[in-house]
C-alpha cells in the first residue's frame, strides 16, 4: 500500500513529535503502553497466539478475548474484571490490536478471535494519512472479490466521496492501486490474510466507523501548546509552514528563492506521459486531417473537381463531420453548424438558454479586465436576475453562493452555477 508520511523529528528537541504523543507512551506513571504490547508478544509469558483450524480453512495469529483480559488480570495484576476489560479495550482503540471480523475497535471477554497490529502501523509512529492514501486502500479493495474485503455502506459512501473530489487524478490512484493489488496477490496467501487485517485496522482507527470516537483526531490545543516557543521579545521570529523557523528575515527570503528557483526547474509531468498523450491526440485525429486522409470528395482548390461544393450546397452533414463532433463537447460547439444542431435539440428540450449562459460565462473568463463589471452585469440580468431574459433552473444553495460572489465581482463569479452545467 502507499503509506502515509511520517513525520520525523530532525532538530535537537525531545518534544512529542504528535499532540496525541502523550496517550501512546504513558501507561499509569511510567510505564509505556508499548511495553504491554511487548509483554503480550512474549513467547512464553504473552498472550497465547495460535492458528486456529476449522472446516476447510484456517486462521493465522490470533487469540481471544478472553486469553488478553486474563493475560492482563494476572499480569497487571487487578482483580476487577471490569477495569481489566476497559484497559484492554483502550489498548485496542488505539490499534494496537484488532477484532478480525469488526471495524469497532473494542475488546468483549468472549471467544472473539483478535490479532496484534504489526509495529509499523503503531500510533505512536505519529501517521498522519492522506485522504489519497485511503482513496488508493478503498480502490484496492474494490478490485479484491473477496466477501470478507468487501466495503461496508460507510466505506462505499467515503469512496464515492473521495471519487468526486479526486476526479482529475483518479486515473493516478487507480494504478496505484491497481499496482499495490498486483504486488498483494504474488504474497502468500496466510501472510496477504494478515496484512490484510492489519491494514483495515490501520484505516479503522484514522477513518473510523460514522458514530464511533476517534482516538487519532488531533487536538488542537494540545497542538498549539506542544509546537509554541517561547521569544524573548527582542528576536523576531519567522515562521514559514512545513518549514524550520528563521531567526533573521534575510535567511528567509534566501529559503524562499531557493524553494522557487528548485520548482521552476521541476516538472509537472513525466516526458513519457507527454509523448503517450501527444500521440494518442495524433492518433485520433488523424482521420479528419487532409494531409494524412483525403476528403471524399476531394478538394476542389487541389483537384479538378467540383463535387464538394455541389455536395456543400445541398446542406447534407457528412458522417465524418458528425463523427468528429462525438470527440468532445469543444469540438461539437467549435464547428458552427455543430453548435446550430446542438442549440435546435437544446431548444426542444426547453434548455437553449443553459448553453447561453455557458457561452457567456466563458466569454467572461477571457475578457479583458475593464469589461469584467460589464458582462458580469449583463449575465446576471439576462440569466440569474428576478426578471432575467432567460432563467436558468440553478437550486437555492448554488444562487446564495453566487450572490455572495457577486459582492466581489470579477471573472470567477459564476463557478458554481457554470460547474452545473458542465
Amino acid at each position: 500500500m502507499a503509506f502515509p508520511r511520517l513525520r520525523i523529528n530532525l532538530g535537537g528537541d525531545e518534544k512529542p513529535q504528535h499532540p496525541n504523543h502523550l496517550v501512546y507512551n504513558k501507561w499509569f506513571l511510567s510505564n509505556q503502553i508499548e511495553s504491554i504490547i511487548r509483554l503480550m508478544l512474549e513467547e512464553h509469558d504473552g498472550v497465547p497466539v495460535k492458528t486456529v483450524k476449522s472446516f476447510m480453512t484456517k486462521i493465522p495469529s490470533v487469540f481471544t478475548g478472553s486469553d488478553i483480559v486474563q493475560w492482563v488480570q494476572k499480569t497487571i495484576p487487578t482483580e476487577d474484571l471490569n477495569e481489566a476489560i476497559h484497559l484492554a479495550h483502550m489498548i485496542a482503540s488505539h490499534g494496537y490490536l484488532f477484532p478480525i471480523d469488526d471495524h469497532l475497535l473494542t475488546v468483549k471477554n468472549d471467544n472473539t478471535f483478535y490479532r496484534f497490529q504489526t509495529p509499523y502501523f503503531w500510533p505512536s509512529n505519529c501517521w498522519e494519512p492522506e485522504n489519497t492514501d485511503y482513496a488508493v486502500y478503498l480502490c484496492k479493495r474494490t478490485m479484491q472479490n473477496k466477501a470478507h474485503l468487501e466495503l461496508e455502506d460507510f466505506e462505499a459512501e467515503n469512496l464515492a466521496r473521495l471519487q468526486k473530489m479526486f476526479s482529475r487524478k483518479w486515473e493516478f490512484i487507480f494504478m496505484q492501486a491497481e499496482a499495490q493489488y498486483k504486488v498483494d496477490k504474488k504474497r502468500d496467501r496466510q501472510e496477504r490474510q494478515i496484512l490484510d487485517s492489519q491494514e483495515r485496522a490501520f484505516w479503522d482507527v484514522h477513518r473510523p466507523v460514522p458514530g464511533s470516537v476517534n482516538t487519532a483526531e488531533v487536538d488542537f490545543r494540545k497542538l498549539s501548546r506542544s509546537s509554541r516557543r517561547k521569544n524573548d521579545g527582542n528576536t523576531p521570529l519567522i515562521n514559514r509552514p512545513g518549514s524550520r523557523r528563521y531567526t533573521v528575515p534575510a535567511e528567509a527570503l534566501h529559503y524562499e528563492v531557493k524553494f522557487l528557483q528548485s520548482r521552476l526547474a521541476r516538472n509537472t509531468l513525466k516526458t513519457s506521459k507527454i509523448a503517450e498523450f501527444t500521440l494518442f491526440y495524433a492518433e485520433q485525429r488523424r482521420e479528419f486531417d487532409p494531409f494524412f486522409t483525403p476528403t471524399e470528395p476531394a478538394n476542389p482548390w487541389i483537384a479538378d473537381q467540383v463535387d464538394f461544393w455541389v455536395y456543400d450546397a445541398t446542406g447534407e452533414v457528412s458522417s465524418r463531420r458528425v463523427k468528429r463532433w462525438a470527440l468532445s463537447f469543444d469540438e461539437l460547439l467549435s464547428d458552427t453548424i455543430g453548435r446550430d444542431f446542438f442549440m435546435k435539440f437544446l431548444e426542444k428540450e426547453y434548455s437553449g438558454e443553459n448553453l447561453r449562459f455557458w457561452e457567456s460565462v466563458q466569454s467572461l473568463r477571457c475578457s479583458s479586465c475593464r469589461y469584467v463589471p460589464i458582462k458580469v452585469t449583463e449575465i446576471y440580468s439576462e440569466f440569474l436576475g428576478p426578471n432575467a431574459t432567460f432563467p436558468v433552473n440553478v437550486d437555492s444553495k448554488v444562487m446564495e453562493i453566487t450572490n455572495q460572489n457577486l459582492e466581489n465581482s470579477g471573472r470567477w463569479s459564476f463557478d458554481e452555477a457554470f460547474v452545473t452545467f458542465s
